[in-house]
């Protein structure tokens, strides 16, 4: 029975039990669902020649000595196998293939397959979000077939393109553009003409990443509104008869309070799902848009659709059929980025404590290519149990991507070794640099703070000022990594300031501190501290002149 049937037949408590019961379940009763899947995958994936390839040809048969024979893993170890799709050596034989960005400058692609279990369980994963970003209360939801989707969401390949296939067979949604319009379209077009449709019959659901959910929410004004009389007689015309009287009454309205026209001014939403890094920048900006506020949902190329947040918006809920999951307490993760060497010890969902932090590690279940897998993201557990949830299963809240590499926007994965590429390829003659995501002072939008120091040849001999070395170096991100350049091309944003710090800066801190600053996201504290050190350093040698 497809869920539109179960909808038609008022199987309301039935619905929320099958896509949303999850929540009910006790940390014991979890960790039931998580071992049983687990073991089940370990007889597929340590069999198969890709795990025989990571496992050195052992085969663990319990969960322990899966977790202590099994390596923790990167895309590295998986990237020969996967890149040429070598199916043959895979668990189980996928139905489909997502990609996504690897790391820009050094590997353009990375790809995922997405076995028929796979697939399963990201449809009903993705009803149950769709169910609970209608939730005001646990049992509650508002959906009905014909419901309207504004198609903010990349096609075929990406993981996003997965949503409106897994929702073809179960409910009849109707989404703004068709998708089969959709994938031919520039995401301009997908806008103008998905806001078009919407004022005719009306917008339900919206789902995108946070970042791009803001910047198509901004243009609902620009799009609604007409320069001549003309035109916007035309438009009101395209409308439906109760989107008219709604947009004369919002015009008005808009006028007395002498604001712009919002969204929510048109359209009341029943679900508006945000997913990807950095949505808290967006989430309050986006709920005075649209007078809702987003519910967070977090998936992934290699994991899919993990985890989701409730009615309250207190926190992320692991699905604990999408995959297996442990956690790389913080300090452990830090000792091994400084040791490369050294194996962090994890925890499992039923070890983790409320206010730490963890890096995830995935094990993707049902026929899933990738075990104990390192997919870059962490998490603060923000507690166990959630009076308000009624819940007796962790939570948590997304931190950002590990500190080794900037994601800004949900758009770039910039890297030491992207930096790198940029700087040799400009030619501009830096010779020490750091790098840092920050967050803007008045909105707390995400950039790529740049602290570069000359060599003093260039310092003596070019006259590069600030404004130059941005400007050269935002042409050679655009060039090494398509993600930069579509943060400013899609959204409009220029995520990059550069300052330049006085030469022998860099060494004077070395020879302070006596250690080295990290090239990715060292400690803001010990940035703050090199660029003082500099003020000292000037006054040092304007005294000895």
């Amino acid at each position: 029975m497809t869920f539109e049937e179960k909808l038609k037949n008022k199987e309301y408590e039935l619905i929320w039990q099958e896509y949303c019961g999850f929540l009910d379940l006790t940390i014991e009763e979890y960790m039931t669902i998580q071992n049983r899947l687990l073991k089940e995958q370990i007889d597929l994936w340590c069999v198969s020649p890709l795990g025989q390839k990571i496992t050195g040809g052992r085969r663990p048969a319990t969960i322990e000595e899966f977790r202590n024979m099994v390596p923790l893993t990167t895309y590295d170890d998986y990237a020969d196998v996967l890149l040429m799709k070598k199916e043959e050596m895979l668990p189980e034989k996928p139905i489909i293939w997502i990609q996504t960005t690897w790391e820009g400058g050094k590997h353009p692609i990375k790809t995922a397959p997405y076995t028929k279990g796979m697939l399963k369980t990201y449809k009903t994963n993705v009803l149950a979000c769709m169910i609970l970003s209608t939730s005001s209360k646990k049992g509650e939801f508002d959906i009905e077939p014909g419901d309207t989707f504004l198609y903010a969401l990349a096609p075929l390949p990406y993981t996003t393109g997965l949503i409106p296939l897994g929702l073809k067979d179960e409910i009849s949604v109707e989404f703004l553009p068709p998708v089969s319009e959709a994938v031919n379209m520039t995401f301009s077009e997908r806008n103008k003409r998905g806001f078009k449709m919407g004022m005719k019959k009306g917008i339900d659901f919206f789902f995108g990443l946070g970042s791009v959910a803001y910047y198509v929410s901004l243009s609902v004004a620009a799009m609604s509104e007409g320069g001549k009389s003309g035109s916007k007689l035309k438009k009101m015309m395209s409308m439906s008869p109760d989107m008219v009287l709604r947009y004369l009454k919002a015009k008005k309205q808009c006028r007395r309070e002498n604001r712009d026209l919002k969204p929510k001014d048109l359209f009341t939403l029943k679900g508006f799902v945000c997913a990807g890094t950095d949505n808290r920048c967006y989430k309050d900006d986006l709920e005075d848009l649209w007078g809702v506020r987003p519910i967070e949902v977090f998936s992934g190329t290699e994991p899919s659709c993990i985890g989701i947040e409730t009615w309250s918006r207190n926190g992320l809920y692991f699905f604990p059929d999408t995959c297996f999951y442990e956690f790389i307490p913080e300090e452990e993760m830090r000792r091994n980025m400084e040791d490369p060497t050294y194996r962090p010890r994890t925890l499992l969902m039923d070890e983790v404590q409320p206010g730490e932090v963890y890096e995830i590690v995935l094990t993707v279940l049902k026929g899933g290519a990738f075990a104990r897998y390192r997919v870059g993201d962490m998490y603060r557990c923000l507690g166990l149990t959630s009076r308000e949830d009624e819940t007796r299963i962790p939570r948590f809240e997304y931190i950002d991507r590990v500190p080794d590499i900037i994601d800004i926007a949900g758009f770039t994965r910039i890297s030491k070794n992207s930096i790198e590429n940029v700087i040799q390829l400009s030619g501009l003659g830096i010779q020490d640099w750091t790098a840092l995501k920050e967050f803007t002072p008045d909105k707390g939008r995400p950039y790529l703070h740049l602290y570069v120091e000359l060599t003093p040849e260039a310092a003596v001999h070019s006259a590069v000022s600030r404004e130059i070395l941005k400007e050269h170096l935002t042409i050679y991100f655009k060039y090494v990594d398509q993600d930069y350049h579509d943060l400013k091309r899609i959204l409009g944003m220029d995520p990059l300031k550069v300052t330049v710090l006085k030469c022998g800066t860099f060494a004077r801190y070395r020879e302070y501190r006596g250690k080295q600053l990290r090239r990715i996201n060292p400690d803001i504290h010990d940035v703050k501290e090199m660029v003082r050190m500099q003020e000292e350093l000037y006054m040092q040698r304007r005294h000895q002149r």
